[in-house]
């Protein structure tokens, strides 16, 4: 079994599952972690941050459920919202493998057994408990 994190350079929730995912990779060190970029900031989405309106509630959200904190320089760039996120200019990647495993939520983490049989662990935030059940899930017997 593998798992496969999928995750987005601009998404606050992805950014905000770093440190889970890493603490769940530390419990299990010989479970490997596919990484795959996708894309929800790409075509017709590709705008300005100001056209979203909820960054800065759901940014301080994220923050509020996993204690990771967003920079004052990120903060200063959102509260401008001219910036325009672009997936596919910071990923540099194939977003073919996200959409091949059928993800649309960011971040999300899926495990993927050795048969190509995919379980969703989680899309968005995640406690670590709740990732330790889906894996041992996994593991009992059915």
């Amino acid at each position: 079994m593998q798992l496969t994190y999928v995750y987005d350079a601009y998404c606050g929730r992805s950014y905000g599952s770093a440190r889970t995912l890493a603490a769940l990779s530390a419990r299990h060190p010989r479970l490997p972690v596919e990484v795959v970029s996708g894309g929800p900031f790409t075509g017709a989405r590709r705008v300005p941050v100001r056209e979203f309106g909820q960054v800065q509630g759901a940014d301080a959200r994220i923050t509020e459920l996993t204690g990771v904190p967003f920079g004052e320089a990120y903060e200063r760039l959102i509260a401008d919202g001219s910036c325009v996120m672009d997936s596919a200019a910071a990923a540099r990647a194939d977003f073919r493998r996200a959409r091949e495993l059928g993800v649309d939520g960011y971040p999300t983490l899926l495990a993927v057994d050795g048969g190509g049989r995919t379980t969703v662990l989680a899309t968005g935030h995640a406690t670590a408990r709740r990732l330790e059940a889906g894996l041992a899930a996994l593991h009992s017997p059915r």
